[in-house]
């Protein structure tokens, strides 16, 4: 799940810290019927998923505990002391690891979590994984042997990779410079990702449930900054480039040790068309289909982002 998805700002983005603990009120309950879950931490609540699914879950009601190292209680991945506190009273818990749940590691880290939700009386588990990672699918059955309700949502890589993390940059510039080649990836959309793991937070009826989410077309980079160049009205390349030229590049840039260790694993791993397929997650869950990345990106475009990073460089 790129988070090029975590740490290098494409899983897991740096936004402001905050805290949110608010009293729930049922004025603007969501669709379903909502069972007692009604105090939720999101773990990763200021990322790219996590604050989008704290934002949705406050707009009906509910009241969120944002999971952050900011955050009041704190909550940090690499500090247990603080865990119990961010855990205390919750009803449910949305996990979204960082850096990756193939980082070494996070297989302790989840199976310590999962235990201590246990013990705080948590029912409710839902965890956000990554398509095509052993050491996540690994993560994924700790939550699932445990004895609480569980939902993992198996993510794709993501569409705001590129207007929210290190990609965007290069979507700026006009070159799209990723030792990808020709593998297609059916990206996905983290407005959807955000509205599954809602659902499965607070309605009945997702209890077991691996939503393997994708978006509706496998893309290739060629196509999607062919897709960036209609949106945006400027043209966007792609450049495939060396393996090793990229983690020298990201090496140099100052990137932490993890962050390039995740970087070589993804590009050289998990894109080698073992995703290059799709998936039914986002329509099980929602009963709709999954946005398109060529919507997306005339959508993003159309809020000035990539203009704005352009006239400041």
């Amino acid at each position: 799940m790129l988070g090029v998805r975590g740490t290098f700002g494409l899983y897991s983005s740096n936004s402001q810290e905050q805290t949110m603990t608010r009293t729930p009120s049922r004025t603007h309950a969501p669709t379903a019927t909502p069972t007692t879950i009604e105090r939720i931490l999101v773990l990763g609540g200021t990322g790219k998923t996590g604050r989008r699914i704290a934002a949705r879950l406050e707009a009906t009601g509910y009241a969120v505990r944002v999971g952050s190292r900011g955050a009041t209680p704190p909550f940090d991945w690499k500090d247990e002391s603080g865990w119990d506190a961010a855990l205390d009273g919750v009803d449910a818990v949305y996990i979204s690891y960082a850096p990756d749940l193939a980082m070494p590691g996070a297989t302790d880290a989840i199976r310590a979590l999962v235990e201590r939700a246990r013990a705080r009386a948590v029912r409710r588990l839902v965890l956000l994984s990554g398509r095509g990672e052993p050491e996540a699918q690994a993560c994924e059955r700790i939550v699932q042997g445990s004895d609480l309700e569980w939902t993992v949502v198996r993510a794709s890589w993501f569409f705001q990779n590129f207007s929210e993390g290190a990609f965007a940059p290069m979507v700026a510039e006009g070159r799209i410079s990723l030792p990808a080649g020709d593998v297609p990836e059916p990206f996905v959309d983290v407005d959807d990702i955000a509205e599954v793991a809602v659902r499965a937070l607070v309605e009945p009826g997702h209890h077991g449930e691996v939503y393997e989410v994708t978006g509706p077309d496998l893309l290739t980079l060629a196509d999607l900054a062919s897709a960036l160049s209609t949106a945006t009205g400027r043209r966007v390349s792609f450049v495939d480039v060396p393996h090793e030229a990229f983690l020298d590049e990201v090496r140099g840039s100052g990137a932490p040790s993890d962050v390039v260790w995740m970087l070589d694993y993804l590009f050289a791993t998990v894109l080698d068309g073992r995703n290059a397929h799709l998936t039914d997650g986002v329509q099980r869950a929602l009963g709709r289909e999954p946005k398109a990345f060529s919507v997306w990106a005339r959508e993003t475009a159309a809020t000035g982002v990539w203009d704005r990073m352009a006239a400041i460089r």
